[in-house]
């Protein structure tokens, strides 16, 4: 796993850390719906809808970029020039494409990398670089794609480096291909995050908007517990500091093959507390999995 470009800060920490505090340390399978546990489902089956449409824009910021940042990054290769023998000016390159295209600078991507043709990893932006050597192509096959010379390719897959603390985590990464002066592909354009990562952005993104309405509507009363989460086919990726029961209170329900037709939702009890959750794919990110939202009321 890689270092997250946006580390958690204090404030927020102090807040997951109450909440999970809140919700409690083991799961209970729940047999019957109080009203409150009803409430909490509607409330997350309208709220996931949106954190769905948030996730497919946040995909669709990198698939407009990208193709733009890899014609900037074409000049690393002008001339027959080898950006492996200037990793400095790669790096350099790297943090002005974010800068400059202006989906790029909105990306909730964590780094940007640049690898030669063949799919070995150069350089990327950050300051302690541990991805460059590895074969990114076997990491993650479903680049080959960007080979070819058109478009965005997507793929989930994990980098290889020590564990990091939270669980098991899975990196979603995207490349486009940079072209050489006479139209061959010269090397690739990389960026994503990890599934934990952009659990942590959508939950965010989430309470910042519960906020917003709360002031809106002038209503006085205490915010929700709110979880968001990221789920695939190999399970359930949480934010930091989320109560584990939580995830695996998910990971139980089968959430892929749940939504393999509509959104999925219902209650669960978790330590005695009721929380509603509703769960939808969003194909863009990865065709079998999808964001879920976990809600109770207070």
């Amino acid at each position: 796993m890689y270092p997250r470009r946006m580390p958690l800060s204090a404030a927020s920490a102090r807040s997951s850390l109450s909440l999970a505090l809140l919700a409690g340390l083991a799961v209970a399978a729940t047999s019957g719906c109080t009203n409150q546990g009803k409430v909490s489902e509607d409330r997350a089956t309208r709220w996931v809808a949106e954190l769905g449409r948030r996730a497919t824009e946040d995909v669709a910021e990198i698939q407009r970029g990208l193709p733009v940042g890899a014609t900037q990054l074409a000049a690393l290769y002008a001339k027959g020039a080898d950006p492996s023998k200037d990793l400095p000016a790669v790096r350099k390159a790297l943090v002005r494409v974010r800068a400059d295209v202006p989906d790029l600078t909105r990306a909730s991507s964590t780094f940007f990398a640049l690898a030669d043709a063949s799919g070995i990893a150069i350089r990327n932006d950050l300051e302690q670089d541990v991805m460059a050597g590895q074969d990114v192509l076997k990491l993650f096959p479903g680049l080959e794609k960007a080979k070819g010379g058109g478009g965005v390719a997507v793929a989930l897959g994990q980098f290889a480096g020590p564990p990091v603390p939270g669980g098991p985590n899975r990196d979603w990464v995207a490349a486009t291909a940079i072209k050489g002066e006479k139209g061959e592909v010269a090397g690739m354009l990389l960026t994503g995050w990890t599934l934990r990562r952009f659990a942590f952005h959508l939950q965010e993104w989430l309470r910042h908007d519960l906020i917003d309405e709360q002031a809106k509507t002038k209503d006085p009363g205490k915010l929700p517990i709110v979880y968001a989460f990221v789920f695939d086919a190999t399970g359930v990726y949480s934010a930091p500091l989320t109560p584990t029961v939580n995830e695996q209170a998910l990971t139980q329900l089968g959430l892929t093959d749940k939504t393999a037709s509509a959104m999925a939702h219902g209650v669960v009890s978790i330590t005695d507390r009721d929380f509603g959750y509703a769960a939808v794919r969003v194909p863009s990110l990865e065709p079998d999995g999808g964001v879920v939202v976990l809600w109770s009321e207070i």
